[in-house]
């Protein structure tokens, strides 16, 4: 097992991704090759960032990639404030996601500190 596979950031971003692909998969067809794979992209870079982050020798470069992970969820949710806002998605919806993506935050905002 890989150690970002025991890390609860990597586990819930991987389980945020499918949930943000399916609501972005129902967004209006036109939209779907700008802001629908723009925030597919900045939703995949929070674990793919994170799984980097583990693979690191250095705390450095872990609190680096660690830290764009984050950067990648505050993207996401910028981007998921634009669909909302076009009534994409439901603000329930939203509310739920944004939920998670702080849980998420918050935890790597641990592992930087660390």
């Amino acid at each position: 097992m890989f150690k970002f596979e025991r890390l609860n950031a990597w586990q819930q971003s991987i389980e945020v991704f499918e949930k943000v692909a399916e609501v972005v998969d129902g967004i209006p067809y036109k939209y779907q090759s700008s802001i629908g794979d723009q925030i597919r992209r900045s939703c995949l870079s929070i674990s793919a960032n994170i799984a980097e982050a583990t693979g690191r020798e250095g705390i450095k470069e872990q609190k680096d990639h660690f830290s764009v992970a984050k950067g990648s969820i505050y993207e996401t949710v910028s981007l998921l404030y634009i669909i909302k806002n076009r009534k994409y998605i439901s603000s329930e919806i939203f509310e739920n996601l944004y939920k998670e993506f702080d849980e998420i935050a918050m935890m790597l905002h641990g592992l930087i500190r660390k």
